[in-house]
């Protein structure tokens, strides 16, 4: 097994590699106009690549597939041999026409899918709820209290939510550990709406979701426009609108990572993880095993500055909102 460096999550005691795997991808049909879900054999080799890599947790959410994403993650990690406490596993709580009282209704069915694995990192998936942050912060602090899962974090908050998130929680003397966002280098507005500067004052981690843009900064698609027509439909039309204004980015991209002889998309990785310190992981899926490959590989070189210093001034036109 590769030896990745770990970081702290947060003020909590996780321990976690600077990248983990993003788990939407193994939900099966439902997201089929995101993804083109692999079979179970495929997923399992997919969370072998990345454990032999190095990588020690998994991200996945009660939305992706209705518990068809842990129910996939935990065979794919008993089929590697991995038992309770090997690995660091995330999952997130579906908020949409619920209120906060279906956090505690909906665990044990959590505790099912993932089942022999317990959860370290519970998260509010999404700031749409019928019920208050407050609300929804006092039920995953009762979490806590019963010791049935060891953090919590939040998905998609803003600044203001982030931080009454995290006041609501120190008054019941816990911390909020992080707040998954999207965020890659098509996408750096947290870092001008204040959810990147509050998460550094607080001490929250940044999870990045969607940290290859759902792999436009591969270079693949602005190699060739046609493999744009062959991706699922909600992406097709993402990548579309969005060829050619990051064309000068992922050129740089390239060029720069045959100075390491790696992919754009772990040039794009290492940046993410690197340019504000340990603040922020990543979590890139994967759907094939040369890809949860580069993922782990992401970290083997180390830039130099100038070589950061120009990807920040290219990527600097995606801090606006689009």
């Amino acid at each position: 097994m590769a030896n990745l460096k770990r970081v702290p999550v947060g003020k909590s005691d996780l321990q976690l590699s600077p990248i983990g795997l993003g788990c939407w991808q193994f939900s099966g049909k439902s997201m089929s106009a995101f993804w083109n879900s692999p079979p179970q054999d495929e997923i399992n080799a997919i969370v072998k690549a990345s454990l032999d890599g190095g990588i020690n947790w998994f991200d996945t959410a009660e939305m992706y597939g209705n518990g068809a994403s842990e129910t996939a993650l935990s065979a794919a990690l008993q089929a590697a041999g991995r038992k309770n406490g090997d690995v660091v596993i995330a999952t997130k709580w579906n908020p949409i026409l619920r209120r906060a009282a279906s956090i505690a209704k909906t665990f044990p069915a959590r505790e099912q899918h993932l089942a022999p694995f317990e959860i370290d990192l519970f998260q509010v998936h999404l700031p749409y709820s019928f019920s208050s942050v407050e609300a929804q912060m006092n039920r995953m602090a009762d979490l806590l209290d019963a010791k049935k899962i060891k953090t919590v974090g939040v998905s998609n908050f803003n600044e203001r939510k982030m931080r009454l998130a995290h006041k609501i929680l120190k008054a019941r003397g816990y911390d909020l550990s992080t707040n998954q966002m999207r965020y890659s280098l098509l996408d750096r507005r947290i870092e001008k709406d204040g959810v990147m500067a509050a998460a550094k004052e607080l001490n929250i981690s940044i999870i990045a979701y969607s940290p290859l843009a759902q792999g436009l900064l591969g270079g693949k698609y602005h190699a060739d426009a046609n493999a744009v027509d062959k991706v699922p439909l909600m992406r097709r039309r993402s990548f579309k609108s969005r060829l050619e204004k990051s064309r000068p980015l992922v050129e740089a991209l390239v060029e720069i990572a045959q100075n390491y002889n790696v992919t754009a998309s772990q040039v794009a990785l290492n940046w993410l993880v690197t340019f504000n310190g340990e603040t922020v992981l990543a979590i890139p899926g994967a759907t094939r095993v040369e890809q949860a490959k580069q993922n782990c590989n992401a970290m083997s070189f180390a830039m130099t500055t100038a070589e950061i210093s120009r990807i920040d001034g290219l990527s600097k036109t995606f801090m606006e909102k689009r």
